[in-house]
């Protein structure tokens, strides 16, 4: 059996794409996290030309207290980190490879599953 985080890990494999398919797995990823943590998570769009109405995901930011996750789409490639705050104070940021921000983020949630039945819930969500 494949451990619920690996599950999460799979389901956003489609980062380590380019092109097309990588901004189609980062809609449906951005989709996936505003659904199930909504007050956790903030995802920014933009338009596609000024006359477009079609807006696609410019970044992602999830938040479990003092830990932060953000994804940005940048030149046709994804950027990921993830930081800790103290106070409102940011103390530590690092870059991720895509990859790895999403198994940050699946091990984040994990931990906020045990300690919270709305995490626990979002959880179920996101790999179901």
């Amino acid at each position: 059996m494949v451990p619920p985080e690996q599950d999460f890990e799979l389901d956003a494999a489609g980062l380590r794409l380019d092109g097309t398919e990588l901004k189609i797995s980062v809609e449906v990823l951005a989709s996936k996290l505003e659904g199930a943590l909504p007050a956790a998570t903030k995802v920014t769009r933009r338009r596609k030309s000024p006359l477009s109405k079609d807006q696609r995901v410019r970044e992602i930011e999830v938040r479990f207290g003092a830990c932060s996750f953000s994804l940005r789409v940048a030149d046709g490639g994804v950027e990921a980190w993830r930081g800790r705050e103290v106070g409102g104070i940011s103390i530590k940021r690092e870059q991720l490879d895509p990859q790895a921000w999403v198994s940050a983020l699946a091990r984040e949630l994990h931990s906020e599953a045990q300690r919270s039945e709305q995490a626990r819930s979002a959880l179920a969500s996101l790999l179901g």
